[in-house]
């Protein structure tokens, strides 16, 4: 089952326990007029509320700092008169009264964290004024993988409090499990990132590098210019932050990645660039479309190719921003281009194509990955759609 389907589960059963708990508190007192609907329905949304705003602290893994944040709300949903959360190694937080059992909580539940099983036990507390006398330790776990436990206290051993306590916990879990996926993503986007950049070129840099000397001499004015689209190009390549860039960003990038490459190939490059204003906030994937520019740049001039005309479009296309990037150089065989995007070309072919079309599916769906038309000869014709809004992508 999926975590998305196993988190459907997990909610239904929570509402039918906050919606249990919380109607026979309402059932004692009168409903207000006031209130919406029928206090089963007010009581589902009470835990659906109380849930949400225990869900985004989760996103961020089992830590102190999460834990301290949730640890009122699941505390809430339970109805309990503590609640403790812990790591394999320590309390992470403890919620409630009677904070004095902490002190044995984690040789209590050394079994748990062994086993990764319930386990429910008396808290044996010395003080006689203390209301808690009974608790049951559930798991929290992903992949397999016990990361710490959730502990809930009562006055008296109680199985609906044992339940519920499940339940949450698997919650919980859902919510770290998720937190694993979104750091699973970003250690791939980064290493994605990781693959562009090696990708430029050794040559490239070495080319530019002579391109700009041959040039100190003759033109000292120009060889200061390139030094300075060399030196923004580079730091822009090799940035540190952010997952996403806009495309008024990308393409400044790319203008100067095309000056360096015209500074060594003079008039036997050509470029044409063409730009809609309203486009170029657009948020996009960072070194998006400088690989796909890359690409146009090294097919358009290699072989006995003794000129090449590369044209750049970005355009406005209603909900969508179009960008489309076309050279009349050599082309390829269609069925090769197909292998490539499956990943059957090798480490050392078509790893941008690849890495690019990958991610624009990755960020906005497979309705979004390269569109490229091409033959050998026929030079090619690769087309990026990007959404103008889409959540959680934002330019840095």
């Amino acid at each position: 089952m999926t975590g998305a389907g196993y988190a459907v589960i997990v909610l239904l059963a929570l509402l039918l326990f906050g919606g249990g708990l919380l109607t026979g508190r309402r059932t004692a007192r009168p409903v207000r007029t006031s209130d919406v609907g029928t206090p089963v329905e007010h009581a589902t949304f009470e835990t659906l509320h109380t849930a949400s705003l225990a869900a985004p602290p989760l996103r961020a893994g089992l830590t102190e700092e999460s834990a301290r944040r949730s640890s009122r709300r699941l505390r809430s949903l339970l109805g309990t008169d503590a609640l403790c959360l812990t790591d394999r190694d320590r309390i992470l937080v403890w919620d409630g009264e009677g904070d004095h059992h902490g002190r044995h909580i984690m040789d209590q539940v050394q079994g748990v964290l062994a086993t990764g099983r319930d386990t429910a036990f008396r808290s044996e507390c010395d003080d006689l004024d203390c209301p808690l006398r009974w608790a049951v330790a559930v798991p929290l776990t992903v992949d397999h993988r016990v990361l710490g436990t959730l502990i809930a206290y009562a006055p008296r051993e109680s199985a609906v409090l044992a339940r519920a306590a499940g339940e949450v916990a698997r919650w919980v879990c859902v919510q770290l499990e998720l937190a694993e996926l979104d750091r699973s993503r970003t250690q791939l986007i980064e290493a994605e990132i990781r693959a562009l950049r090696a990708q430029i070129s050794p040559h490239f840099i070495f080319n530019s590098l002579a391109a700009i000397a041959s040039f100190v001499r003759t033109d000292p004015e120009q060889a200061r210019e390139l030094l300075l689209e060399f030196a923004d190009f580079t730091r822009y390549s090799f940035r540190s932050h952010g997952d996403f860039t806009t495309l008024a960003d990308e393409l400044h990038s790319i203008d100067q990645y095309l000056a360096l490459v015209r500074a060594r190939f003079g008039e036997r490059l050509s470029v044409t660039l063409q730009v809609a204003p309203e486009v170029l906030p657009v948020a996009l994937p960072f070194l998006c479309l400088q690989p796909l520019v890359e690409n146009a740049v090294k097919h358009g001039l290699e072989g006995a190719v003794t000129s090449s005309r590369i044209t750049i479009s970005a355009l406005d296309a209603g909900s969508e921003a179009e960008v489309v990037i076309e050279d009349d150089g050599t082309g390829m065989d269609p069925e090769r281009l197909r292998h490539i995007l499956r990943g059957e070309g090798g480490k050392s072919t078509g790893i941008g194509l690849l890495n690019v079309d990958e991610r624009l599916r990755q960020v906005y769906g497979d309705d979004y990955g390269l569109v490229i038309e091409t033959g050998i000869g026929a030079g090619m014709r690769i087309t990026v759609r990007l959404p103008k809004y889409r959540a959680g992508v934002h330019g840095s």
